[in-house]
Protein backbone atom coordinates (compact mmCIF):
# COMPACT_ATOMS: atom_id res chain seq x y z
CA UNK A 1 0.00 0.00 0.00
CA UNK A 2 1.03 3.57 -0.42
CA UNK A 3 2.26 5.53 2.58
CA UNK A 4 -0.30 8.31 2.11
CA UNK A 5 -3.44 6.20 2.01
CA UNK A 6 -4.78 2.83 3.12
CA UNK A 7 -6.42 2.26 -0.26
CA UNK A 8 -4.64 -0.65 -1.97
CA UNK A 9 -2.85 0.02 -5.23
CA UNK A 10 -4.85 -1.32 -8.16
CA UNK A 11 -2.70 -3.13 -10.71
CA UNK A 12 -2.97 -5.02 -13.98
CA UNK A 13 -0.22 -7.53 -14.79
CA UNK A 14 0.72 -8.56 -18.32
CA UNK A 15 2.95 -11.60 -18.83
CA UNK A 16 2.77 -14.55 -21.21
CA UNK A 17 3.86 -17.10 -18.57
CA UNK A 18 1.04 -18.34 -16.35
CA UNK A 19 3.48 -19.21 -13.55
CA UNK A 20 4.88 -15.68 -13.55
CA UNK A 21 1.39 -14.19 -13.48
CA UNK A 22 0.35 -16.40 -10.57
CA UNK A 23 3.55 -15.87 -8.60
CA UNK A 24 3.58 -12.11 -9.06
CA UNK A 25 -0.11 -11.84 -8.20
CA UNK A 26 0.48 -13.77 -4.98
CA UNK A 27 3.53 -11.65 -4.09
CA UNK A 28 1.86 -8.30 -4.70
CA UNK A 29 -1.45 -9.24 -3.08
CA UNK A 30 -0.33 -11.16 0.01
CA UNK A 31 2.99 -9.48 0.74
CA UNK A 32 2.47 -6.10 -0.88
CA UNK A 33 -1.16 -5.49 0.08
CA UNK A 34 -2.01 -4.54 -3.50
CA UNK A 35 -5.12 -5.34 -5.52
CA UNK A 36 -4.34 -7.20 -8.74
CA UNK A 37 -7.38 -6.52 -10.91
CA UNK A 38 -6.25 -8.89 -13.65
CA UNK A 39 -3.22 -10.90 -14.74
CA UNK A 40 -3.36 -11.24 -18.51
CA UNK A 41 -1.50 -12.32 -21.64
CA UNK A 42 -3.99 -11.42 -24.41
CA UNK A 43 -3.38 -7.89 -25.81
CA UNK A 44 -7.04 -7.27 -26.65
CA UNK A 45 -8.06 -8.25 -23.13
CA UNK A 46 -5.43 -5.92 -21.70
CA UNK A 47 -6.88 -3.02 -23.68
CA UNK A 48 -10.43 -3.81 -22.51
CA UNK A 49 -9.50 -4.20 -18.85
CA UNK A 50 -7.45 -1.00 -18.73
CA UNK A 51 -10.30 0.97 -20.26
CA UNK A 52 -12.90 -0.50 -17.91
CA UNK A 53 -10.95 -0.78 -14.65
CA UNK A 54 -8.61 2.24 -14.91
CA UNK A 55 -5.90 0.81 -12.58
CA UNK A 56 -3.17 2.83 -10.92
CA UNK A 57 -0.45 0.99 -12.85
CA UNK A 58 0.03 -1.65 -15.53
CA UNK A 59 3.07 -3.92 -15.16
CA UNK A 60 4.28 -5.27 -18.51
CA UNK A 61 6.61 -8.09 -19.45
CA UNK A 62 8.92 -7.22 -22.33
CA UNK A 63 9.32 -10.45 -24.29
CA UNK A 64 5.97 -12.01 -25.19
CA UNK A 65 5.19 -14.09 -28.31
CA UNK A 66 1.88 -12.46 -29.21
CA UNK A 67 3.15 -8.90 -28.84
CA UNK A 68 6.15 -7.50 -26.98
CA UNK A 69 5.56 -5.16 -24.06
CA UNK A 70 6.76 -2.00 -25.80
CA UNK A 71 4.67 -2.63 -28.91
CA UNK A 72 1.67 -3.23 -26.66
CA UNK A 73 2.39 0.01 -24.82
CA UNK A 74 2.54 1.92 -28.12
CA UNK A 75 -0.81 0.41 -29.08
CA UNK A 76 -2.34 1.39 -25.74
CA UNK A 77 -1.18 4.97 -26.12
CA UNK A 78 -2.45 5.10 -29.72
CA UNK A 79 -5.83 3.92 -28.43
CA UNK A 80 -5.91 6.72 -25.87
CA UNK A 81 -5.16 4.56 -22.82
CA UNK A 82 -2.88 6.60 -20.56
CA UNK A 83 -2.51 4.19 -17.61
CA UNK A 84 0.95 4.63 -16.06
CA UNK A 85 3.18 1.70 -17.05
CA UNK A 86 6.29 -0.05 -15.87
CA UNK A 87 8.35 -2.90 -17.30
CA UNK A 88 9.22 -6.09 -15.37
CA UNK A 89 11.52 -8.24 -17.49
CA UNK A 90 14.52 -10.54 -17.69
CA UNK A 91 16.17 -8.26 -20.26
CA UNK A 92 19.04 -6.12 -19.00
CA UNK A 93 19.80 -4.81 -22.51
CA UNK A 94 20.57 -1.10 -22.65
CA UNK A 95 18.58 -0.79 -25.90
CA UNK A 96 15.45 -2.13 -24.19
CA UNK A 97 15.87 0.25 -21.27
CA UNK A 98 16.34 3.19 -23.66
CA UNK A 99 13.28 2.26 -25.73
CA UNK A 100 11.14 1.84 -22.62
CA UNK A 101 12.13 5.21 -21.17
CA UNK A 102 11.46 6.93 -24.50
CA UNK A 103 7.91 5.57 -24.29
CA UNK A 104 7.52 7.18 -20.88
CA UNK A 105 7.46 4.14 -18.59
CA UNK A 106 7.72 4.91 -14.90
CA UNK A 107 9.92 1.97 -14.09
CA UNK A 108 12.19 -0.70 -15.51
CA UNK A 109 12.63 -3.65 -13.14
CA UNK A 110 14.35 -7.01 -13.53
CA UNK A 111 12.74 -10.30 -12.58
CA UNK A 112 15.78 -11.38 -10.56
CA UNK A 113 15.34 -8.50 -8.09
CA UNK A 114 14.51 -9.33 -4.48
CA UNK A 115 10.73 -9.60 -3.94
CA UNK A 116 10.63 -6.81 -1.35
CA UNK A 117 12.48 -4.48 -3.72
CA UNK A 118 9.98 -5.27 -6.48
CA UNK A 119 7.11 -4.40 -4.13
CA UNK A 120 8.78 -1.17 -2.99
CA UNK A 121 9.61 -0.19 -6.57
CA UNK A 122 6.04 -0.71 -7.74
CA UNK A 123 4.78 1.42 -4.84
CA UNK A 124 7.21 4.19 -5.80
CA UNK A 125 6.16 4.01 -9.46
CA UNK A 126 2.52 4.32 -8.43
CA UNK A 127 3.45 7.49 -6.52
CA UNK A 128 4.88 8.97 -9.71
CA UNK A 129 8.57 8.24 -9.18
CA UNK A 130 10.80 6.94 -11.96
CA UNK A 131 12.44 3.71 -10.77
CA UNK A 132 15.14 1.68 -12.50
CA UNK A 133 16.60 -1.62 -11.28
CA UNK A 134 19.92 -1.03 -9.50
CA UNK A 135 21.63 -3.39 -11.96
CA UNK A 136 20.62 -1.03 -14.79
CA UNK A 137 22.01 2.15 -13.24
CA UNK A 138 25.33 2.08 -15.07
CA UNK A 139 23.53 1.54 -18.38
CA UNK A 140 21.29 4.49 -17.57
CA UNK A 141 24.35 6.57 -16.78
CA UNK A 142 25.81 5.82 -20.22
CA UNK A 143 22.50 6.76 -21.83
CA UNK A 144 22.46 10.09 -20.03
CA UNK A 145 25.98 11.07 -21.06
CA UNK A 146 25.78 14.55 -22.48
CA UNK A 147 22.80 15.37 -20.20
CA UNK A 148 22.68 18.00 -17.46
CA UNK A 149 25.22 16.25 -15.24
CA UNK A 150 27.76 15.62 -18.01
CA UNK A 151 30.92 17.64 -17.66
CA UNK A 152 29.76 19.08 -14.33
CA UNK A 153 32.16 19.48 -11.47
CA UNK A 154 30.80 16.52 -9.51
CA UNK A 155 33.51 16.83 -6.91
CA UNK A 156 32.48 20.39 -6.14
CA UNK A 157 28.79 19.49 -6.14
CA UNK A 158 29.32 16.57 -3.78
CA UNK A 159 31.28 18.87 -1.49
CA UNK A 160 28.10 20.91 -1.08
CA UNK A 161 26.38 17.92 0.53
CA UNK A 162 26.54 17.21 4.24
CA UNK A 163 27.96 13.88 5.40
CA UNK A 164 24.43 12.64 6.11
CA UNK A 165 23.26 13.70 2.63
CA UNK A 166 26.16 11.81 1.05
CA UNK A 167 25.23 8.77 3.10
CA UNK A 168 21.63 8.97 1.94
CA UNK A 169 22.74 9.51 -1.67
CA UNK A 170 24.69 6.23 -1.48
CA UNK A 171 21.51 4.44 -0.36
CA UNK A 172 19.51 6.09 -3.15
CA UNK A 173 22.12 4.88 -5.66
CA UNK A 174 21.45 1.32 -4.46
CA UNK A 175 17.79 1.74 -5.35
CA UNK A 176 16.51 1.78 -1.77
CA UNK A 177 13.19 3.36 -0.87
CA UNK A 178 12.85 6.15 1.67
CA UNK A 179 11.40 3.68 4.16
CA UNK A 180 14.36 1.33 3.74
CA UNK A 181 16.82 4.20 4.15
CA UNK A 182 15.02 5.38 7.27
CA UNK A 183 15.28 1.91 8.78
CA UNK A 184 18.94 1.53 7.84
CA UNK A 185 19.94 4.90 9.31
CA UNK A 186 17.49 4.83 12.23
CA UNK A 187 15.91 8.13 11.30
CA UNK A 188 12.33 9.08 10.44
CA UNK A 189 10.83 8.66 6.99
CA UNK A 190 10.04 12.39 6.86
CA UNK A 191 13.68 13.20 7.63
CA UNK A 192 14.81 11.05 4.72
CA UNK A 193 12.33 12.76 2.39
CA UNK A 194 13.64 16.17 3.47
CA UNK A 195 17.26 15.11 2.90
CA UNK A 196 16.41 13.74 -0.57
CA UNK A 197 14.77 17.05 -1.52
CA UNK A 198 17.88 18.92 -0.35
CA UNK A 199 20.16 16.55 -2.29
CA UNK A 200 18.20 17.04 -5.52
CA UNK A 201 18.20 20.81 -5.06
CA UNK A 202 21.94 21.02 -4.33
CA UNK A 203 22.86 18.78 -7.26
CA UNK A 204 20.38 20.51 -9.60
CA UNK A 205 18.63 17.22 -10.35
CA UNK A 206 14.94 16.47 -10.77
CA UNK A 207 14.56 12.80 -9.79
CA UNK A 208 15.96 9.99 -7.66
CA UNK A 209 17.05 8.17 -10.81
CA UNK A 210 19.20 11.14 -11.84
CA UNK A 211 20.63 11.24 -8.31
CA UNK A 212 21.49 7.54 -8.51
CA UNK A 213 23.18 8.05 -11.87
CA UNK A 214 25.10 11.04 -10.48
CA UNK A 215 26.34 8.94 -7.55
CA UNK A 216 27.44 6.07 -9.81
CA UNK A 217 29.27 8.44 -12.17
CA UNK A 218 30.95 10.17 -9.24
CA UNK A 219 32.15 6.83 -7.85
CA UNK A 220 33.54 5.90 -11.29
CA UNK A 221 35.87 8.93 -11.34
CA UNK A 222 39.52 8.28 -10.42
CA UNK A 223 39.23 9.97 -7.03
CA UNK A 224 35.76 8.58 -6.38
CA UNK A 225 34.21 12.00 -6.81
CA UNK A 226 35.31 12.93 -3.32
Amino acid sequence: MTEATATPLRLVLVDDHALCRTGLTDLLHHRGGMQVLAALSDPDEVLRVLREQRPDLVVLDLRMPAIDGLTLLRRLRAEGVDTPAMILTMSDAEADLSAALRLGVRGYLLKDMEPEMVIASIERCARGELVVAPAMTLKLARMLEGGPAAGADRRGQLASLTEREREILDHVARGESNKAIARALDISHDTVKLHVRHILAKLNLSSRVEAAVFAVEARSEPDGGR
